[in-house]
């Protein structure tokens, strides 16, 4: 069965945010992933120099059921403000179950990133439903986990 995940989206205050909440929680960010970690996107400007230290990716356990994620921004990513800055992430045990609620929550919503295979080994998908949420979709395949 899938898992639910707070996503928290910052304006370049990200590792700011998570090294708080490392402190009150206790727990300690397991891998930093930076803009500038990424390879480079076919059809995408190189990226500006200010942004490759910002966090493209970072996971804080909280509980044995609950980690909670974030990520800066960058500038065409879509209009983040307050009220729309987080995700419910939903992490799946297999591809068809991601392939699943993809279709069923994004169906009447906007698809922000259409479900495919990533360079960091998953296979994800972003959209905002129909009601004006956003949403992720992650499956962590193990065979293209060892992989890398």
């Amino acid at each position: 069965m899938a898992t639910v995940n707070p996503y928290l989206t910052f304006h370049g205050q990200c590792e700011e945010a998570f090294k708080f909440y490392e402190s009150a929680f206790g727990t300690k960010v397991p891998f930093w992933g930076r803009f500038g970690e990424m390879p480079p996107m076919e059809g995408m400007p190189p990226l500006a120099d200010e942004y490759k230290n910002q966090i493209m990716h970072v996971s804080l356990p909280i509980s044995k059921e609950t980690t909670l994620m974030g990520s800066d921004s960058l500038p065409g990513m879509g209009e983040y403000k307050n009220g729309n800055d987080f995700s419910v992430s939903i992490n799946t045990e297999s591809r068809e179950e991601a392939l699943n609620l993809f279709t069923k929550l994004s169906e009447g919503g906007k698809v922000t990133m259409e479900l495919q295979d990533t360079f960091w080994g998953a296979y994800f998908g972003m959209w905002e439903d129909k009601f004006g949420i956003q949403w992720m979709v992650n499956y962590d395949d193990p065979a293209k986990a060892q992989a890398h």
